[in-house]
């Protein structure tokens, strides 16, 4: 993803950028509405991630002018209001949603992913996964390792997909969680890592090479082919 993020708190701005670098997305960051209002018009961004609080201008206006100059990249935005009247405000403005200060990095990763998704801006390069001799086809909802058919359940064919789309990336278990289960899930549940053993029992069958590891004190990885 090329992200635009207008934010002019430097500790927030480095805090994202840096998250975002470290997952392999471009990041280019405005500190004020101006600046960001001028970066978004060139229709580089898969998504823009907008403060409300800027110098120079309200987050909001800064979202209202680009909506109502044609501008339908989407628009994340990040608050410390968290008021119900003002997330309704930006929602109706054009934003397509809100994040309230302080947050944790893994569940904006996922907002943002799941923004790109959703807009004409993503397109899947493949209906089909493969890793090493696994393979996903994400239309007939169908998962084969070695040619022979694997049974999964909604939610192991989610986590699978997850870990197949950055083979060698490791997942943190807030991050699945959040992707799969939803925000209202509670994140101290141990729910991920009693699907992730189902999923080994599954996919790392006896005499198989083993594909799902564990990072300890990070999260989960689909081994990277070679």
């Amino acid at each position: 993803m090329n992200v635009l993020l207008v934010e002019d708190e430097p500790r927030v701005a480095d805090f994202i950028d840096r998250g975002l670098r470290a997952e392999n997305h471009g990041v280019t960051v405005a500190s004020s509405g101006a600046e960001g209002v001028d970066l978004a018009k060139t229709g580089e961004f898969d998504v823009i991630v907008l403060d409300l609080m800027l110098p120079d201008m309200h987050g909001y206006d800064v979202c209202q002018r680009l909506r109502q100059e044609g501008h339908h990249t989407p628009i994340l935005m990040l608050t410390a209001m968290d008021a119900l009247e003002d997330k309704i405000k930006g929602i109706k403005i054009g934003a397509d949603d809100y994040l309230t200060k302080p947050f944790d990095f893994d569940e904006l990763l996922v907002r943002i992913e799941a923004l790109v998704r959703r807009s004409h801006h993503f397109a899947p390069s493949s209906n089909v996964l493969k890793v090493a001799d696994l393979s996903l086809d994400r239309e007939l909802l169908e998962v084969t390792r070695g040619g022979e058919t694997i049974k999964l359940t909604a939610k192991e064919l989610a986590i699978l997909e997850l870990l197949m789309s950055a083979p060698g990336r490791v997942f943190s278990r807030t991050r699945i969680l959040n992707q799969v289960w939803g925000y209202s899930e509670d994140p101290l549940t141990n729910v991920v890592d009693v699907y992730i053993a189902r999923l080994r029992r599954k996919i790392d069958t006896p005499g198989r090479e083993p594909l799902i590891e564990t990072v300890r004190g990070h999260g989960y990885r689909l081994k990277a082919a070679g």
